[in-house]
């Protein structure tokens, strides 16, 4: 074990190598982590809490993912930290210590791919595997001040993965530049070396924005600039995405709140979505490990004991009508898009929060989160999570979404915006908009 050192990133270090000749493969030189939610052949497969790694046996096979990262020509050094059975987008573990965010080390990670965000943030490697339900790719890229990428779902292989809730569980991925970043991309999606598309429309969902307790300036303004320079102010486009889901996405309206919610805290809409996400992903959940979290009564942290103990009493009503409200988003986002289209929001509502912030509090926070991170998981789009600095010494980032199935064009789009959006953000660092 060696979670001592390293940041906490890692629950074990061990060297798989290359399964050939590492020259001239796309991925020749690179290290790598995997969070410990992915099949190594030997190893036990540990899902965050000691509870099941001491009830399951260790693997026989290696996840078709890491696989593909070896047959690449990486070289895989260990597993990660992440939060207990994937329940959490904080990154904090009662059992195995909670990774440090070497971007700013009294905050939260973000989970539940935590390990794997700090071990790249902290260039203990190259890049790290990771998974996202909810947002357990994007959350910790966000917080940790590096690349995040969600793929489409159903993209890449979650075979040999330990199932969150199959609806929304897909394998991403973590950078700290955009050509690494591309490079894993194009080996897991086994995606042709094409020429970058120029997108058609950018668009930036104003109220997503106001979301943010960070100045939407701050945030949406290193982007509107760099896409001016790139590609010319015509691309851009401003929408309010929560009236288009609203009256886009009929099946949405038994989640709608009576008109109690507070509006400056809320999308209404987009609230909705969350609840119809989260309803399925504990109904998932509990086909998934209700069993054995009944039989084995595991030790969990908090926050995410009553989250687990939630999804146990869940029933299959209104289960059909999440299944409607994902068709019917997917539909209205392709048509707002059409296929080399892009929206823009804040990846999560605000700076990473303080280490043992008592979970009653963030509830709010959560909320904000996940009416943000439920676009692209009920959707199924791509989205990609890039950072932008610092504001008040604490990580900003914006994220990009995609048509699913154009995971090769918004990996492309980002390496061609990077630079310059870098130059925007050291503008933006120095003044205030």
């Amino acid at each position: 074990m060696a979670r001592d050192s390293d940041y906490g990133a890692f629950m074990e270090k061990f060297l798989l190598q290359p399964s050939s000749s590492p020259h001239e493969l796309p991925l020749n030189s690179l290290t790598f982590a995997v969070k410990d939610i992915f099949d190594v052949d030997g190893y036990v497969t540990g899902f965050g809490n000691p509870y099941w790694s001491r009830t399951h046996a260790a693997a026989t096979s290696t996840a078709p993912a890491v696989l593909a990262m070896l047959r690449g020509g990486a070289t895989c050094i260990g597993k990660t930290v992440m939060d207990e059975m994937a329940y959490s987008i904080n990154g904090e573990n009662i059992h195995y210590g909670t990774p440090r965010n070497p971007c700013v080390p009294d905050r939260v990670p973000g989970g539940s791919s935590s390990g794997s965000a700090v071990a790249v943030g902290a260039k203990l490697v190259d890049f790290a595997l990771g998974t996202d339900t909810g947002g357990s790719v994007r959350v910790p890229a966000s917080y940790c001040g590096i690349l995040g990428f969600r793929p489409s779902h159903d993209a890449i292989s979650t075979a040999g993965v330990t199932p969150m809730a199959q609806s929304f569980d897909t394998v991403g991925w973590f950078a700290r530049n955009p050509v690494i970043l591309i490079r894993v991309g194009r080996v897991l999606l086994n995606l042709p070396d094409v020429d970058p598309v120029r997108p058609t429309q950018i668009i930036i969902a104003e109220d997503c924005f106001q979301l943010s307790t960070i100045p939407s300036d701050r945030v949406s303004q290193p982007l509107i600039k760099s896409v001016e320079k790139l590609f010319g102010g015509h691309l851009l486009k401003h929408a309010i995405l929560g009236d288009y889901v609203k009256d886009k996405v009929p099946s949405l309206k038994p989640f709608l709140s009576g008109g109690k919610a507070d509006q400056e805290h809320n999308i209404p809409s987009l609230a909705a979505l969350s609840s119809a996400m989260r309803l399925l992903q504990r109904y998932q959940f509990k086909i998934n490990h209700g069993e054995w979290v009944s039989t084995v009564k595991p030790d969990l942290g908090p926050g995410i004991s009553e989250r687990v103990w939630e999804a146990l009493k869940t029933t299959d009503d209104n289960v059909d009508i999440c299944h409607s409200v994902k068709t019917e988003l997917r539909a209205a986002l392709i048509a707002l898009l059409g296929d080399f289209g892009v929206l823009a929001i804040p990846t999560v509502p605000g700076p990473p929060p303080k280490l043992q912030t008592d979970p009653a509090p963030l509830e709010t926070f959560r909320a904000k989160a996940f009416s943000l991170l439920s676009i692209g998981g009920v959707s199924g789009f791509c989205q990609v999570s890039i950072p932008l600095g610092l504001y008040d010494n604490l990580p900003v980032a914006i994220s990009l979404l995609a048509k699913h199935g154009s995971d090769g064009f918004l990996l492309n789009l980002v390496k061609t915006l990077y630079d310059t959006l870098e130059k925007e953000v050291g503008i933006a660092e120095r003044t205030s908009y």
